[in-house]
């Protein structure tokens, strides 16, 4: 699944009206929100054994931070960027790896490095969100 195609899938399953009128800014926290809500839904389905569900939900946290990942722009936003990147990169195998091992301390990893990456980004002052360099 391409970033688009996650985008557009996220845009239809799950906000459905405030996707449309929402500034890039908020575009980037609504993923990260979906992101996290697709953790703990895996961390749940995951406690109660069901792997099929727990699969799913995993691959679809991936999908999001892949289309948090393709947002960024190394060009403009250099070496903070690029961290992102790697640290989106990270969060990525992070997750396959929960999936496989069935670890729930994997996900909250991942989970409580989101929650990071997004108090950062709910701080970005209403005046600087049309000219962040990150995303």
């Amino acid at each position: 699944m391409n970033a688009n195609s996650a985008m557009q899938q996220y845009r239809r399953n799950h906000v459905q009206g405030g996707v449309e009128s929402a500034s890039p800014h908020r575009l980037v926290q609504m993923l990260m929100e979906g992101a996290l809500e697709k953790i703990l839904a895996a961390k749940g389905f995951m406690a109660n054994k069901d792997v099929a569900k727990k699969g799913e939900q995993v691959s679809w946290a991936i999908s999001i931070i892949d289309s948090l990942r393709s947002c960024l722009n190394v060009e403009v936003g250099g070496e903070f960027a690029q961290n992102l990147l790697n640290l989106y990169n990270y969060m990525e195998q992070r997750l396959l790896e929960a999936n496989i091992k069935n670890d729930s301390a994997l996900l909250d990893e991942v989970a409580q490095l989101m929650l990071q990456v997004k108090s950062g980004w709910d701080a970005i002052p209403q005046e600087h969100h049309n000219t962040t360099s990150g995303h």
